[in-house]
Formats: structure tokens, sequence, C-alpha cells
């Protein structure tokens, strides 16, 4: 005899795929070609769990063309770590490409640990 928490997951699994299926089906109809806003991305931007408070803050500053931080900081990384993968093509001289790479990785090593510190907050 199946478990009551085995027979829970198979109706959720059942109702998933009658879900996807009818789903399916409406994409296969057209139903969804006609909705608002087809054919445009969506967009995110109100928390669900803020407060309208925070949610007309975030907005403010969003619409001011503030960028947080640690969206500057993983731009930044990103940037390094490329630069890194092309450091030495120049032609300066092996001892250049070494200095210039150790610079960049002592870099991105402390946007790394300065990125982790701002995500724990």
């Amino acid at each position: 005899m199946p478990r009551r928490d085995q027979r829970a997951t198979d109706m959720a699994s059942i109702f998933d795929i009658l879900a996807e299926q009818r789903i399916a089906d409406a994409i296969r109809r057209g139903d969804f070609d006609r909705l608002p806003g087809a054919g445009k991305p969506l967009v995110f931007d109100d928390e669900p769990f803020q407060s309208p408070e925070q949610r007309m803050a975030n907005r403010i500053l969003k619409n001011a063309g503030f960028v947080p931080q640690e969206v500057l900081q993983r731009r930044e990384i990103a940037a390094l770590r490329e630069a890194l993968a092309h450091a030495g093509e120049g032609g300066e001289g092996e001892a250049a490409d070494d200095t210039e790479k150790a610079h960049i990785r002592r870099r991105l090593g402390m946007l790394i640990v300065t990125l982790g510190s701002l995500l724990r907050r």
C-alpha cells in the first residue's frame, strides 16, 4: 500500500502533467497569441515580498539610473575575467604579462571577497 506522502506526490505529478498538456494545447490553438503584451519581454519590477514603501523607494532609485553596488561589482568582475583571459596578447614581453596578470588577479580577488560580503548582508 503506497504511503500517504507518496500518493500526494503522485497526485501532484498528475496535476502537473495535466496542466502542461492544457498549456501545450492552448499554445497550439493560439490562445496566448492575442494576449496583452504578446511578443514583449516580461517586466519584473516589483518584488512581491517588499513593503509598498520599499518598492516605491526602489522604483525611484531605478528611474534615477541608480545601479546597486552588487551589480556594478559583478560587471567589473566579468570585465576583469575577460581582461585576464586576454592579458599578454599585446606583446610587451613575458615579465610585463605576468605583472599585468598578477595585478588583475589581485583586483579580481578583492572584488570577489567584497561581493561576497555584500551578498551576505
